[in-house]
């Protein structure tokens, strides 16, 4: 099964989960807790823009457009499941819900100080539901049922003006492996110059076994780490980490109208979707993979030798990553041309000199179905163990 990469924030929580009481507090003092919007340094980010223009992805279950804090910036998306909870229903949209907080909220109220911030309040959010929430009932029927719904859902994403694609799901169960058609539908996205963003796992303390769609080329994988910089004991250490986000003590919004305080790779999946907007909306040229170099060159606080597994290149900073973007030529433009039509076919193509680009891509393909000689669907029914969440903040509207 396909659960979302995160602790506190997940649409598949485990058994223990573990709610308090709700604690009485005024709106502006969810705010004063988004400790996040300090450490990624949005403010000097926002200077030079909030991703306008930008259109995010949001991959994982419904998402609440009718969120005071997410109203009027969600576009209308897509269901690639098509049974479950409906929407309105409270099983259907709180992780999506949470993850477009986190990437385009933009508070309410006066001045709409209230409520929660995204790190691109001007991004637009086009929701595609991929996964289903904890207790839909659904859940035994979805073992058998879509098991391509990412895959197909990347693609839409694609074909449907995304410019970012956030991925706060994934399998990092011991039985994970590679899916051609989900790998396929990565590079897909890729070529048509979307960003790819996933969590990176929470498995850090159930053996850091491998988590996808984080390990496919050409994906931005997000490891999480604390408001001190330090990684989350259960943020998966694995080669392909490319930056880090926060993911501990994370206010998040949901359907209730409520905020509530989570931690997984889910939510630094989040703010590093929020991030590549805000450089897309600044330098709307540049392609994923150089994005995703000016990320891992940009981080701060890097590791000892420049990288490791646990954090990969460092915290992400956007109004850095932003600045050196201006002295990059973007790859992505190209001139007009109207081909054969107009102008005949021209001389004869040299041949192409890619080595093994052209190879690679149905290379890890077929290295997948190996994998798959157990044909395990996308709906797998384990939960992940390392969820959490609790309740701390009652909406104030």
């Amino acid at each position: 099964m396909r659960r979302p990469a995160l602790g506190a924030l997940g649409a598949l929580l485990a058994a223990a989960l573990v709610i308090g009481p709700a604690a009485t507090a005024h709106a502006d003092g969810i705010r004063a807790q988004q400790w996040a919007l300090d450490a990624l340094h949005t403010q000097q980010a926002w200077q030079t823009t909030k991703g306008a223009g930008i259109t995010v992805a949001v991959l994982d279950t419904g998402v609440e457009a009718d969120h005071p804090d997410l109203a009027g910036n969600v576009l209308t998306g897509k269901d690639m499941i098509g049974f479950g909870a409906r929407q309105g229903d409270r099983s259907w949209a709180r992780h999506g819900t949470a993850m477009a907080g986190i990437i385009a909220g933009h508070g309410h109220g006066p001045g709409r100080a209230d409520g929660v911030l995204g790190i691109a309040p001007e991004a637009k959010i086009l929701p595609v539901r991929v996964i289903l929430e904890d207790g839909d009932t659904a859940r035994g029927k979805a073992r058998s049922t879509r098991g391509n719904a990412l895959a197909e859902g990347i693609r839409w994403a694609a074909d449907h003006g995304a410019d970012v694609i956030n991925l706060s799901l994934g399998d990092d169960s011991a039985s994970a492996h590679p899916e051609p058609t989900e790998d396929a539908a990565v590079q897909y996205a890729l070529k048509k110059g979307v960003a790819v963003v996933a969590s990176a796992g929470n498995g850090g303390e159930k053996g850091d076994h491998v988590s996808y769609p984080a390990a496919y080329p050409g994906v931005i994988a997000a490891t999480a780490v604390d408001r001190y910089g330090t990684r989350a004991a259960f943020s998966t250490r694995r080669w392909y980490a490319t930056v880090s986000a926060p993911g501990v003590d994370i206010v998040i919004a949901d359907p209730d109208h409520r905020y509530y305080e989570g931690w997984g790779t889910s939510a630094a999946s989040a703010f590093v979707s929020g991030a590549v907007a805000l450089v897309k909306a600044a330098h709307p040229g540049l392609t994923p993979a150089q994005i995703k170099k000016l990320l891992e060159d940009t981080a701060r606080d890097a590791p000892v030798g420049g990288r490791d597994d646990s954090r990969g290149f460092g915290l992400i900073d956007p109004a850095e990553a932003i600045t050196a973007a201006g002295s990059i030529t973007p790859e992505g433009l190209r001139a007009a041309s109207y081909g054969d039509k107009y102008f005949g076919p021209g001389p004869d193509t040299a041949p192409s000199d890619d080595g093994t680009a052209g190879w690679a891509a149905p290379l890890a393909g077929a290295a997948g179905g190996v994998l798959l000689v157990a044909a395990v669907v996308l709906w797998r029914g384990r939960r992940d163990r390392s969820d959490h969440r609790r309740h701390v903040l009652d909406g104030d509207f």
